[in-house]
């Protein structure tokens, strides 16, 4: 299976992005819209291929994430730190708000299946759960193995894809519509949902996350063709994960649904128990894998932008998923919603994410960086399309939280 997708690196990557909040967005998408949003998916694959690989390029070149690069070659000390702060907000202060509702995700999908999910401690209710998908990510962590995590992640990634196809071909979808569903439309009235479809796809972390990575694996610039088949596959496998949940949503159109868990609540009387329970374990294994990710990018962030030594195992490192992973067990089994810290964190990412772009276009136009590895002009081209998207998403999603406020 391995050798037939070509999934290594790139896994963790799908592991990151489709995650509960992914599969909401795709769920809703499909529930409000039917199938006329999938070239959104086709536009948001496309977006995160060409700036992963970018990352992940960089990171075989030069064996450095992109924290570390940035770090390294602004020589601005000013600059330097105020880029390194907005990274290290956005980042650590950020994947520490959504790893609550990572392991809200993973719990949602096994509530649809197991009953009661709550104890009483000392007068408090705790979310048992919530404390269970914990522990399994710690476990995966603190082991401080990469080829361990990436296998375990390939198995849930697999996981995960099995379940939500198998679901979308049990609802027996009209393939004529799923083709007509591929035409671009740019209706008013979608443009949220298109915004939040593409936001999922292409977030920050995933370009620190990659970066640091694929320098566990390869080491010479001669792995180059292997590290791309890895990004395109899984990122294109991903995107296949992210249409089959649209199709999902699409065959309960005109019913009251909010999330995935009332997605597979709402498939059971229509077709049958058994989508009911693909779909939760499909959510489940969303869950888990982007509890996981989430910690380990903030870490690796951390770790590049303070200068740490490399190794997994080292206390330092440790100390930043931890505490990440903490607070994310702690407000979801308590069932707290960070709301301000999430807002905080969806500006922070707003304005992060083009930064990001802009600096890592620069880089890969860099020959004594990157070497005769620079982007070519069709790379760079692309990359210009998408900074201009993001920086619209940018300050859309900047002003929509605003407006909140």
């Amino acid at each position: 299976m391995r050798k037939l997708f070509r999934i290594g690196p790139g896994a963790l990557i799908t592991a990151a992005f489709i995650g509960p909040g992914t599969v909401t967005v795709c769920t809703l998408a499909g529930v409000k819209f039917g199938y006329t949003l999938l070239w959104a998916m086709v536009l948001s694959i496309v977006a995160c291929i060409v700036l992963q690989e970018m990352a992940a390029r960089l990171g075989v070149i030069t064996q450095k994430g992109l924290s570390e690069v940035l770090r390294s070659q602004i020589d601005n000390t000013l600059i330097r730190w105020v880029l390194i702060t907005i990274v290290l907000a956005a980042i650590f202060i950020g994947n520490a708000a959504y790893e609550a509702g990572n392991i809200s995700g993973g719990v949602l999908g096994l509530a649809t299946i197991i009953s009661s999910e709550t104890i009483n401690v000392a007068g408090l209710s705790l979310n048992y759960l919530s404390i269970c998908i914990g522990f399994i990510a710690f476990i995966l962590l603190y082991i401080g193995s990469y080829k361990i995590l990436e296998k375990c992640l390939i198995v849930l990634v697999l996981l995960m894809t099995i379940a939500f196809i198998a679901t979308a071909i049990v609802t027996k979808p009209d393939l004529t519509l799923i083709f007509k569903g591929f035409v671009p439309d740019f209706s008013t009235d979608k443009l949220l949902s298109i915004i939040g479809l593409i936001g999922t796809t292409v977030v920050p972390y995933n370009v620190f996350l990659h970066a640091s990575i694929v320098s566990e694996k390869w080491k010479s610039p001669d792995d180059l063709p292997l590290v791309r088949k890895d990004t395109i596959s899984a990122i294109v496998l991903g995107g296949l994960v992210s249409m089959a949940i649209i199709i999902c949503g699409a065959a309960m159109q005109h019913i009251e649904v909010q999330n995935a868990a009332d997605l597979a609540i709402s498939l059971e009387p229509i077709f049958g128990v058994s989508a009911k329970y693909i779909l939760s374990i499909g959510l489940f294994a969303a869950g888990i894998t982007s509890a996981v990710t989430a910690p380990l990018a903030a870490a690796y962030v951390v770790k590049g932008c303070m200068g740490w030594k490399s190794d997994m195992k080292s206390w330092s490192f440790r100390a930043v998923w931890m505490f990440i992973l903490g607070l994310g067990v702690l407000f979801s089994s308590l069932g707290i919603k960070p709301i301000q810290i999430i807002q905080f964190a969806q500006i922070a990412n707003g304005l992060l994410l083009p930064i990001i772009a802009i600096f890592l276009l620069w880089v890969m136009n860099q020959k004594k960086i990157v070497k005769e590895y620079t982007n070519t002009r069709t790379q760079n081209i692309m990359g210009m399309i998408i900074l201009f998207v993001m920086i619209f998403l940018g300050v859309r999603g900047v002003w929509k939280v605003i407006a909140t406020l």
